[in-house]
């Protein structure tokens, strides 16, 4: 006689977990053990939750409701699981759901009664919170200082090339005349807020929910402002429900990620038009093309069309936790253990995206004589044939604007530019044009002549490099 099949062992009861303590006779089935298992992404957390273990068990220590002996226990304990975890021998269990219970439950393991006290007066939801905060910030952190270096790769090139000209565009149609470095400094621009909202996340962010416990507080007499400060938190939050179900520093940084991402991809595109054979800008190198499997003459950008996909990756994630938070009532709700992944992922796109981004702007060589070219092509220089108008002949600006058409049309017909015009051909249309005309109607007249604040002029742009140089750390 053989053993009948189990119909539906995905609904097998499992042993009980034992951290939930006695309120459930039976363990989960295999398909809430795996929902409801977050071990599996969170574990990216285990050195902020040992941090603020650590922090807790010292107040807990202060305020007398743990012993000196137990708290030199859980110490000794935490950093015996920082090892094992750094060397990677740590015994991770999906049946212990999460990172948190995870270290818990070894720490019991190793040390005993003292290992179970160190949960006094606090929850999970605080914990969690509390180390997400940890870990959102030491990320910043590091995104931080990551910017900082595109910007300096991008001053530092900005600086080589401050006087050499390029086309600048509008609807991706030649303009004006502008200096490759000028361009490079807008990137740069667009970059330092990104750093600043970055720095405005964190300030907001740098509350403490520790001691906030599943939703109310706690009856007990615990330390929150010096928890708080061992942690590098600026202060306690104020509110209990808020504290434990705040999501708003994710959103924050997702958001931030989310312009960051669409910065590098802006560039990542330009970088892909200026390497492709009907503008050939710039070259990258091997280190970061690839080929073609069957096209043997092909350099590819792929790691600029990379940066500029991962774009979509992190807008994903913004859009899915706001998503996740919209409908949420206070206070905490298993809805919010997908928080985690959107950010963790974001941050390594985002991380990925800056490193190959650097790397690129320092592996670029700029064409010079191509660059120079184009940038006087499609009659660029036509803006300073209309200022010359109005500053040597002070006619009004719709008028010399009337003009200047007139003979960009004029040397279209005849499939010259400007310069190539003559004088006489030019006085039929305003008979006040002098020879002088032609000294603004280079492309290295026209990029000198900017010298607005914040124009294309190459001192300007000289003088903004080694500005953002010395400023960059």
């Amino acid at each position: 006689m053989t053993d009948t099949p189990d119909p539906k062992p995905e609904l097998r009861n499992e042993p009980a977990n034992m951290q939930w303590g006695g309120r459930f006779a039976a363990g989960p089935s295999a398909i809430m053990q795996e929902i409801n298992a977050s071990i599996g992404f969170d574990r990216k957390m285990w050195r902020q939750d040992i941090r603020g273990s650590l922090a807790h068990a010292a107040m807990l220590a202060k305020i007398g409701l743990i012993s000196g002996e137990d708290e030199d226990a859980i110490q000794r304990g935490l950093e015996a699981i920082a090892a094992e975890i750094e060397a990677g021998r740590f015994p991770f269990d999906e049946a212990l759901e999460d990172i948190h219970m995870n270290i818990e439950a070894r720490l019991t393991e190793r040390i005993g009664e003292a290992g179970k006290r160190l949960h006094t007066a606090r929850s999970r939801n605080d914990q969690v919170a509390t180390d997400f905060r940890l870990w959102v910030r030491d990320a910043i952190d590091g995104l931080s200082a990551q910017l900082t270096d595109v910007m300096r790769a991008l001053a530092e090139r900005a600086a080589t090339f401050a006087a050499d000209p390029m086309p600048g565009f509008t609807h991706l149609q030649t303009a004006q005349p502008v200096t490759l470095g000028h361009h490079l400094l807008a990137y740069v621009e667009m970059l330092d807020r990104d750093r600043g909202r970055l720095a405005d996340c964190r300030k907001r962010l740098n509350v403490s929910p520790l001691g906030s416990a599943a939703l109310a507080g706690t009856s007990f007499p615990i330390d929150r402002h010096a928890t708080a400060a061992a942690l590098g938190f600026d202060r306690p939050s104020s509110n209990s429900l808020d504290a434990v179900s705040d999501r708003d520093f994710a959103l924050e940084f997702l958001s931030a990620a989310a312009i960051s991402a669409m910065h590098l991809s802006r560039f990542a595109e330009e970088i892909i038009i200026w390497c492709s054979a009907p503008y050939r800008f710039i070259r990258l190198s091997d280190a970061f093309t690839t080929g073609s499997s069957i096209m043997p003459q092909k350099r590819n950008p792929d790691a600029a069309e990379l940066v500029r996909a991962k774009t979509g990756r992190i807008n994903g994630s913004l859009v899915g936790l706001l998503t996740v938070m919209k409908g949420l009532p206070l206070a905490y709700a298993k809805d919010m253990q997908e928080d985690k992944e959107p950010v963790f992922d974001a941050a390594e796109a985002w991380t990925l995206s800056l490193a190959a981004t650097a790397g690129m702007v320092r592996d670029m060589t700029p064409v010079i004589a191509r660059l120079r070219e184009f940038a006087g092509s499609g009659f660029s220089t036509a803006t300073d044939l209309a200022d010359w108008l109005v500053r040597v002949l002070r006619v009004p600006f719709r008028v010399a604007h009337h003009v200047t058409g007139r003979l960009v049309a004029m040397a279209e017909a005849k499939g010259v530019d400007l310069s190539d015009l003559s004088l006489a051909e030019m006085q039929s249309v305003e008979p006040g044009i002098t020879m002088d005309i032609f000294s603004v109607l280079t492309v290295e007249a026209s990029v000198a002549s900017r010298t607005s604040h914040g124009g294309t002029a190459p001192a300007n742009v000289a003088r903004e490099a080694a500005r953002w140089l010395e400023q960059l750390p």
